[in-house]
């Protein structure tokens, strides 16, 4: 092998074993496969607690003349997950026996079952009334020996009741039986969500592949200084100051600490009193551009200020780079007793219209709205896109923990985890917050508006509407070898719009219109 060197052949070995894998996983093992999914196990011996017409419905369902006693609902996916399609000889049964699967349900009997969803009309006729096959006993629902080609599927819903004497509190999984002939791994059918990844060949390749990758880390590490990979093309020299959104601090600190230990001659120090909002970012920009005297056509090259939604009018020398789209959500104390709110009711709530939650269903609790101060991203995002332009009610409490815990009223406060903090220690409670901090913080409970959770698709498709285009801003045009001009190519690239997504946001470069950065459905 002259002239060919090991780290080739580490390279060379590095791209044949995946390739083997593959062939291995999904052409060879992985050519026939039945598989199953226990989509739904849910018990409703809670549900005559619940208020409304429909509760205990079924508790009213009865077997042979009596109530149902402890009921519960099941629903199956029967799926083929192989390559190759699945025909009547492939079962392993007897000829005569048209009995293809059977699925027990231990301590618990059928009351009922239903095919529910067939992937293709065709296999309707293979539950038809009277079918050989199918039925159900007790607790052993029998299907028939149904053909399926690749990624077929039906489901099966069944209502079962807990058997006398049966005193565990928990019911066991349901035991799903069956067999193909030539199938992977004995033929078994196999529960599909907790399939193994790969089968035992295919493991120990995997394995020569993780000490390939080792090979490689060791010979990259050993080589000379003189010939190792160059930093990346954003990273700059200089000290970066960031300022702003208090709801987008938690990204760029990551972004900040990624970007730093890449480009070792960067400094992004980040401080509390950076983050003061979006308004209040805007004008430290403006004033460091203004001291700094910088010339027309030569921004700052060491200060960015990001803010939740673009600028009000003034300051023409600030130039917008939009980076992401965020999306917020509506917080509430959990003593409120509420996860839904219709847009007309967030509206009435902040009007003052509906000042008890018992209004809106929840629970005997004054409202006690708790907002940023003036200024804020968030807030003015609020304002805009989900009360329709109206301004909140005056403050009622300078600090909010005076507030009277038997009369609605209404505080302010400085940044996002503040706000946070406090709608979870105060009884009826709403705020407003970053999404991905909201979601963190596990004291508050996340308000859906109209039914949608705050999510990047109900925002694309117009049905959710508190999101805003998060904008970073330069003061003028920073010098392109400049950290600020770096940093928002970092932002911009495939590490950054990861680090976007990590926290929820959707990077705009990802968006059809990158620069407008908006749902495609607004």
């Amino acid at each position: 092998m002259s002239g060919v060197s090991w780290e080739s052949v580490i390279a060379v070995l590095g791209l044949a074993v995946p390739v083997a894998a593959a062939l291995w996983e999904f052409f060879l093992a992985g050519r026939k496969r039945l598989g199953y999914r226990v989509q739904m196990d849910t018990s409703a011996r809670d549900s005559a607690s619940s208020s409304g017409p429909e509760a205990g419905v079924l508790q009213r369902m009865q077997w042979d003349g009596a109530h149902l006693g402890d009921p519960s609902v099941v629903l199956l996916r029967i799926e083929n997950v192989g390559w190759t399609p699945i025909v009547e000889d492939d079962y392993v049964a007897p000829a005569n026996d048209p009995v293809g699967i059977r699925v027990a349900f231990p301590g618990r009997r059928v009351v009922g079952m239903v095919v529910t969803e067939c992937s293709h009309t065709v296999l309707r006729d293979f539950f038809a009334p009277g079918t050989p096959g199918l039925g159900s006993t007790d607790g052993v629902i029998t299907l028939p020996k149904v053909k399926l080609n690749r990624r077929a599927h039906y489901k099966v819903l069944a209502v079962l009741d807990r058997v006398p004497g049966f005193t565990d509190a928990d019911f066991p999984d349901p035991e799903v039986t069956a067999g193909v002939v030539g199938g992977v791994r004995g033929g078994t059918i196999k529960k599909t969500e907790y399939y193994p990844f790969a089968s035992r060949p295919v493991r120990w390749l995997l394995a020569v592949l993780v000490l390939v990758s080792a090979a490689q880390s060791v010979s990259a590490f050993a080589r000379d200084d003189a010939v190792r990979a160059a930093a990346p093309l954003d990273c700059a020299k200089g000290t970066l100051y960031l300022s702003g959104s208090t709801a987008f601090r938690p990204v760029l600190e990551v972004a900040a600490k990624q970007y730093t230990k890449t480009c070792t001659d960067a400094e992004i120090p980040l401080t509390g009193d950076s983050f003061q909002g979006s308004v209040a970012g805007l004008d430290t920009l403006a004033a460091a551009g203004e001291k700094a005297k910088a010339a027309d056509g030569q921004g700052l090259g060491n200060r960015l200020s990001f803010s939740d939604g673009p600028k009000s009018g003034g300051r023409p020398q600030l130039l917008p780079r939009p980076v992401a789209l965020s999306l917020f959500t509506l917080v509430v104390n959990k003593d409120a007793g509420v996860r839904d709110l219709s847009l007309d009711q967030v509206r009435r709530i902040y009007a003052g219209d509906i000042t008890n939650w018992k209004q809106v269903r929840g629970n005997d609790l004054p409202v006690q709205l708790v907002s940023r101060n003036p200024g804020s991203g968030t807030r003015t995002t609020l304002q805009q896109q989900v009360l329709d332009g109206e301004p909140l009610l005056a403050v009622t409490a300078s600090d909010c923990r005076s507030l009277d815990a038997k009369t609605p009223g209404r505080c302010e406060v400085a940044d996002t985890p503040t706000l946070l903090d406090t709608v979870a220690s105060t009884p009826g409670a709403l705020g407003h917050s970053e999404v991905g901090a909201a979601t963190a913080h596990e004291d508050v409970q996340l308000v859906r508006i109209d039914g949608y959770p705050a999510t990047l698709e109900g925002a694309d498709e117009g049905a959710y509407p508190y999101w805003q285009t998060e904008i970073a801003y330069t003061y003028g045009e920073p010098p392109a070898d400049s950290i600020a001009a770096g940093f928002l190519r970092y932002l911009a690239n495939e590490v950054g719009k990861d680090i976007l997504r990590s926290r929820g946001h959707r990077p705009c470069a990802e968006l059809d219109e990158p620069l407008l950065c908006r749902p495609s459905g607004s």
